[in-house]
């Protein structure tokens, strides 16, 4: 949801910590995973999220080359820490999803 701050302050409040084991969620600024993080204290990764880190981590520094990446998702925004990360790392970058009609403007098309 939005992360409106009285919203986020009621969702909060029956709570004393957050821990956040979603990694497909980990990357949105929403209610329920960066907006309790201010009301919430301590506010920390699981231990599901920590080994999917690990293992990504593992596999792009000790992967087999040739290597491809495969991203997707709406806003480029969102990625472009991780697009710059991986433009050393690996051969080919392919752009999925509604980030790729970002591209294809900045590009003239």
């Amino acid at each position: 949801t939005k992360n409106e701050e009285s919203f986020v302050e009621k969702l909060a409040a029956p709570f004393d910590l957050y821990v956040n084991d979603a990694f497909g969620t980990a990357h949105r600024a929403h209610a329920s995973t960066e907006g309790v993080t201010k009301y919430l204290k301590p506010s920390v990764s699981g231990f599901l999220l920590a080994k999917e880190l690990e293992y990504l981590d593992g596999a792009i520094e000790s992967g087999e080359k040739p290597m491809a990446a495969i991203v997707g998702g709406s806003k480029v925004s969102s990625k472009i820490t991780v697009l710059e990360a991986l433009l050393d790392k690996c051969d080919k970058i392919v752009i999925g999803g509604g980030m790729v009609f970002t591209f294809l403007k900045a590009k003239g098309l």
